[in-house]
């Protein structure tokens, strides 16, 4: 005798405490953050970010998981961080990361999902 099994699956809004962490490892021109702490769908689909020095907003490409890459020279300047998710609520986080930031340090935006 078999025991045929339908599972329904569907995707649960997450809601979390406190705001998006940003943790920016990398070295010079390769800035590779770590985005953790998203509330909502949790999918991140795209990333952008702008450093005080720039007029737009520039692509980031997914490296691995929850890791984002940019391949700009951003030393020196504060960034800000746009995050969209699967169901396409974006969130930007202004000025999050100040200018005097250093590889390995961690930032809490005040923005969620």
């Amino acid at each position: 005798m078999f025991l045929n099994v339908v599972l329904n699956l569907y995707r649960v809004g997450c809601k979390r405490s406190g705001g998006i962490r940003f943790t920016i490892n990398g070295r010079d021109y390769f800035e590779l953050v770590l985005i953790s702490n998203v509330g909502g769908a949790g999918d991140i689909s795209k990333v952008w970010i702008k450093g005080s020095k720039m007029r737009n907003w520039e692509s980031m490409s997914r490296n691995w998981g929850v890791n984002w890459q940019s391949l700009s020279y951003l030393n020196g300047q504060s960034l800000s961080f746009r995050v969209q998710l699967s169901n396409g609520n974006t969130r930007t986080a202004v000025n999050v990361v100040p200018s005097s930031w250093r590889f390995g340090q961690s930032f809490i935006s005040k923005v969620q999902f």
